[in-house]
Order: C-alpha cells, then sequence, then structure tokens
C-alpha cells in the first residue's frame, strides 16, 4: 500500500533485493537502500567536516532497537560505502537514553528504571533500562520498523487524494510530482496540528492546473490515526512485560522522535503511565545525536577525562536454529543482554549422517519458516548412529551483529559463519563497486559546485558592468563601438546565465574572461583619456 504513495518507483533487483529507480542528470539510476543511506551518511560527513574544519573518517552509527541482523549489517555497509569507520552500532533508544542520564546524572541517587518511547518518521522504539552509578542496562526492547510519522501522513495523503477525486474528479494517486508536494503539505499539517487545532492546506495547481484548498482539524487527524496510535501503547504494555517490570516501577518517560509531540500521544501514554509527567528536558529531535556523541566519545583514546559509563544493550529478537520437524530452536532468546556468547549441543537424526546443514533464524514463531532465515552452512560428521552430538555456538557482539559456530569434537571438524544474509546483504564486490560510484557522484557534485561557482561569477561581473553601463558620466565617455561591443557581450552573458541546459564549466569562464577583456578595455581607455585631459589643463 505504502509502495502506491510513494513518489519514487520500487523494483525487485538482484536477489530479490528492493531497488529505487530515480532520474539523475536526466538518466534513470538504480540504488540499494544501502546507497541512499550512504548518501545522506556523506552528507552528515561533509557537514561535520565543514563544521570541525578537518577531516572525518569515523562514526558511531544509530539504527532502530528494532532493527534485525541483516538491517544492521546494511547499516555498517552504507558507512563503509560512505567512506566512514563505522566504530559502533548503537540503538537509538539507548542513546536518548544515555544523553538523558548524563543530563540528569546528578538527580540520580539510587538505581532509576528509565523508560524511552521513540516514535520518529518511520520506525518505533521502547526500551527500558536501568541506571545505576553510570552503568546503563537495558532491560527490553520492543518496537516496529513500520511505524512512524510517515505512516500518519500517509494516512492524511490518502484522505486529502480522495477528497481531490470527489471535488475535481481527478485521480492524483499515480502523479508522482502532485503526490509530493501534497506529501510535503500534510507533513506541515501534521507539525501544525501539534500546536493548533485545525490546519489548511492550499496548493496552486497541483494537478491538471487545479488549485487544491482544504484544512483538516486535530480532531479528525486523531481519528483516521488512532488504531496506530494504540498499537504504540500495545508495544509498551508488551515491553513492561518483557522486562517484568510494572508501570508503577517506571521513574522516568522520556519522550525521542519527532512524532512524540503529537498531543493524542503523548495524552495516551500519560494515562498510560497513571498521568506520570513526561520529560521533556532534553530535544526529542536531539537526544539520539546526543548519546552517538558520548558513545564515540566513550570510544576515543584522544579524549581525557571521560565518564566511566558501561554501557549494556539487548538483542531486540530470539535466535536460533532449525531442528527436525521445522521448528526453531532457540539458542538467544530476545532481550538478552549483549555482547553473548551462547552454546547449545544438537544430535543427529539419522545414521551414518556424514553432514549437517545449520540454517540460523531470528524470529519469535515456534514454527522456523515464519521466521527470518539469516543464513545457512554445513558441517562435515563422522559416520556414526543416530544422536551423535555436536554443538553450536552463537555469539553477538557489541553491535548485535551474529557470528554462529559449529563443532564436532571427536573429529575436530568446525565450521562458522559471520552471518552475511545473502537475500539481503551486499557482497564484498557490490560494497566496493558503491564505493567508487560513491566517488563518482562527488566528482560529479564538485564539477556541478563548480559550474555554478562560474556561472556565478559571471553573474556578478554581469552585475558590475551593468552597474557601470547606467552611470552615464562613465558611459557616455564610451566611444560607440565599445559601447556595442559591451551590450552585445552583456546579451551574450545574460543569455548563458539563463542557459539551464548549459553543463560545461569552461563556458562560463571562457566568457567572462571574454568580458572582461571587452569592458576593462574600454575603462582603460577611458581612464587614459582623463589621465589626458588632466596633464593638459595642468600645463
Amino acid at each position: 500500500m505504502d509502495r502506491l504513495l510513494w513518489p519514487f518507483k520500487v523494483i525487485s533487483g538482484a536477489n530479490n533485493k528492493p531497488t529505487i529507480i530515480v532520474k539523475y542528470m536526466g538518466k534513470e539510476k538504480r540504488f540499494v537502500a544501502e546507497e541512499i543511506s550512504s548518501v545522506i551518511l556523506s552528507k552528515m560527513r561533509e557537514i561535520a567536516e565543514a563544521f570541525l574544519e578537518s577531516p572525518v573518517k569515523n562514526a558511531v552509527i544509530t539504527v532502530p532497537a528494532y532493527f534485525n541482523d541483516s538491517q544492521r549489517r546494511a547499516t555498517k555497509d552504507a558507512g563503509e560505502i560512505a567512506g566512514l569507520n563505522v566504530m559502533r552500532i548503537i540503538n537509538e533508544p539507548t542513546a536518548a537514553a544515555l544523553a538523558y542520564g548524563l543530563q540528569k546524572r546528578a538527580n540520580f541517587v539510587d538505581k532509576r528504571n528509565i523508560f524511552i518511547f521513540d516514535l520518529g518518521g518511520g520506525t518505533f522504539d521502547v526500551s527500558i533500562l536501568t541506571v545505576k552509578d553510570n552503568n546503563y542496562e537495558v532491560k527490553a526492547t520492543a518496537g516496529d520498523t513500520h511505524l512512524g510519522g510517515e505512516d500518519f501522513d500517509n494516512r492524511m495523503l490518502t484522505h486529502f487524494v480522495k477528497k481531490f477525486k470527489k471535488k475535481n474528479n481527478e485521480d492524483i494517486s499515480r502523479n508522482p510530482k502532485a503526490l509530493r508536494r501534497l506529501r510535503t503539505a500534510c507533513e506541515r499539517a501534521k507539525r501544525t496540528l501539534s500546536y493548533d487545532t485545525e490546519a489548511t492546506i492550499e496548493l496552486d495547481a497541483i494537478y491538471k492546473g487545479i488549485d487544491f484548498s482544504s484544512s483538516i482539524t486535530r480532531a479528525k487527524f486523531e481519528e483516521m490515526n488512532m488504531n496506530l496510535f494504540e498499537k504504540c501503547m500495545e508495544t509498551v504494555n508488551s515491553c513492561l512485560a518483557d522486562a517484568k517490570m510494572e508501570k508503577n516501577s517506571v521513574d522516568d518517560v522520556v519522550l525521542v522522535g519527532g512524532s512524540s509531540r503529537i498531543p493524542k500521544v503523548r495524552q495516551l501514554l500519560q494515562e498510560f503511565f497513571q498521568g506520570k509527567e513526561l520529560c521533556n528536558s532534553i530535544n526529542p529531535d536531539e537526544a539520539v545525536a546526543y548519546g552517538a556523541a558520548i558513545q564515540a566519545v566513550l570510544h576515543s583514546e584522544s579524549v581525557k577525562s571521560v565518564p566511566n559509563l558501561v554501557l549494556r544493550d539487548v538483542t531486540p529478537l530470539s535466535l536460533g536454529v532449525s531442528i527436525r520437524g521445522d521448528i526453531m530452536s532457540v539458542v538467544i532468546p530476545r532481550n538478552t543482554s549483549i555482547p553473548v556468547k551462547r552454546t547449545n549441543e544438537y544430535v543427529t537424526t539419522e545414521d551414518d549422517q556424514s553432514t549437517v546443514l545449520i540454517k540460523v533464524y531470528e524470529g519469535e514463531r515456534l514454527k522456523d519458516s515464519d521466521n527470518n532465515l539469516l543464513g545457512l552452512f554445513s558441517l562435515s560428521l563422522p559416520l556414526a548412529p543416530r544422536g551423535h552430538p555436536h554443538k553450536v555456538c552463537f555469539t553477538i557482539d557489541a553491535d548485535g551483529i551474529l557470528n554462529v559456530s559449529a563443532v564436532e569434537e571427536t573429529s575436530g571438524n568446525k565450521n562458522e559463519i559471520t552471518i552475511t544474509n545473502e537475500k539481503g546483504r551486499l557482497s564484498r564486490g557490490q560494497i566496493e563497486r558503491m564505493i567508487q560510484e560513491a566517488e563518482n557522484f562527488k566528482a560529479q557534485d564538485m564539477k556541478f559546485k563548480k559550474k555554478v561557482e562560474a556561472r556565478n561569477a559571471l553573474d556578478d561581473y554581469l552585475y558590475k558592468v551593468r552597474k557601470v553601463m547606467k552611470n552615464d558620466s562613465t558611459s557616455s565617455k564610451l566611444t560607440p563601438v565599445d559601447k556595442e561591443k559591451i551590450n552585445s557581450a552583456m546579451t551574450k552573458g545574460k543569455s548563458l546565465i539563463g542557459d539551464s541546459q548549459q553543463e560545461d564549466t569552461f563556458v562560463f569562464v571562457d566568457f567572462l574572461k571574454e568580458l572582461e577583456s571587452i569592458f576593462e578595455s574600454a575603462m582603460n581607455k577611458i581612464n587614459k583619456g582623463d589621465s589626458d585631459e588632466k596633464s593638459d589643463s595642468d600645463s
């Protein structure tokens, strides 16, 4: 359903990987999600380098707490494509808790239970952390990677698409440009409804020259999204249950993410926690970034006087292997503190079984096929009667990334994989190609920047010439030939500036030199004439 409302096309690419089709410099380009993410990371790196006035190579990247293993790996790939060394992947609610805890630590005398409610643009996460003496321990996390502000926008967008069709008998749902403009207006209206009870949408010539004007009340917005708001509260309840904690045991409820500003969301959350005051002391849009910065400092060897913070996160989904009967045997249950290492023993199901295929899954369903297959590998076994044992070991690092190994101890046979999820993960070759493409786009961006600078330099000089030509005391001293040359050059320059198809930087640079030569030659003649007149009068 969402795909129908996107202003771009998504197709199934290599290995069924979602691929986005856009037009770039007049040509159709195809991008996978990692490439789009890397463009954003590259821009953030550029902003940081401009502010710090020094190169930036390392990064701490935050992800929704409910990101699965392949999504976390894809995020690391995106960082690599952007030319970054990803020091750590950290869950967004955990980062927010770090920021809040550091800000309030002077007030933390005893252990405090902090509930992080993170409702962003595209994802929703909640986490419960216990903070004591600079120790941050995540007790439970829950969420939905497909619930956030964009879903509220989509409800409003669908509402207005129907209103437009009813009023004008025209369907704009297949027009990307009209949808893009209407979506932007819906997002603006949503923000308005956070502090006002009604918002107006006005768009000129949105489709076939038709103007569109309409309004929406806060009550209507709440009505069309109520089931999504209630879904948020169900997740809150689920997280408390996983943490085995009562709602009255929560000391602080911290709001994170732009969509946490929605009044109805705040009302439902406050009612759920029996009227507890919600914490607004930290900017919901910036809390996660603050926490990531703190995490980066903790990883830095060059920064002195770093607070001695200990952070223990959890894995959001259960991890296990497929066993006889096509069921998933859980090795690491969800909400287990990480980093962690767990080993289970399994046995063969047939006599003289020479290999065992180990399928690794993540999810909460009993049937393995109802869960997400992360990867698989085989282990060689000595011929033996049915029931021969082998051990499977799961290791999750601090970034939440999984490594699985298996060993048959009598023969010493072993095998292992760092889960790559070939259906969703990029190969080394693909990553290297994308790094090169990112560099190519960087070169194109620099080329475009130089063209803009050259065009602006020409425009500035044309402005200077126009100003001089409007000054009668100067222009009256020009010879008719020079005046004609300058006017002709100005006309040509104006035409060049207005030519949106002109892509070559050298055209602007060369013409600026030509214009400078014509104008300065004429000005030198005037200056020489003035100097000669002054000499004659002196003698």
